[in-house]
């Protein structure tokens, strides 16, 4: 594997390249991938939900406009839709009151 690597110019890290059964799970942009789904990583959702919670108060305030939270909101969305988030969906914007 290495000297395939090596041919294309690529680096073989072996403190990040560590041998785990598919069943437990990929971290891959924002999401763990097993065989049957996706899911989002908890720190990911923890980011997310501080930031919106921050634009939903900076909205009355008049910090941001109402269009800049919605673009949040929807690009959030867009993101965890490549998981099965809808009950993640509904979970964190659940408090946001318009």
């Amino acid at each position: 594997m290495r000297d395939r690597l090596a041919a294309l110019r690529l680096e073989f890290h072996a403190g990040s390249a560590q041998v785990q059964p598919v069943g437990a799970g990929i971290p891959w942009l924002g999401f763990v991938v097993f065989p049957t789904h996706r899911r989002v990583k908890a720190r990911k959702v923890v980011q997310a939900t501080r930031r919106l919670n921050g634009r939903y108060a900076a909205w009355p305030r008049g910090e941001i406009s109402f269009a800049d939270f919605d673009a949040s909101v929807q690009g959030w969305i867009n993101h965890v839709r490549y998981a099965d988030s809808w009950g993640l969906r509904t979970h964190v914007l659940e408090p946001f009151v318009i």
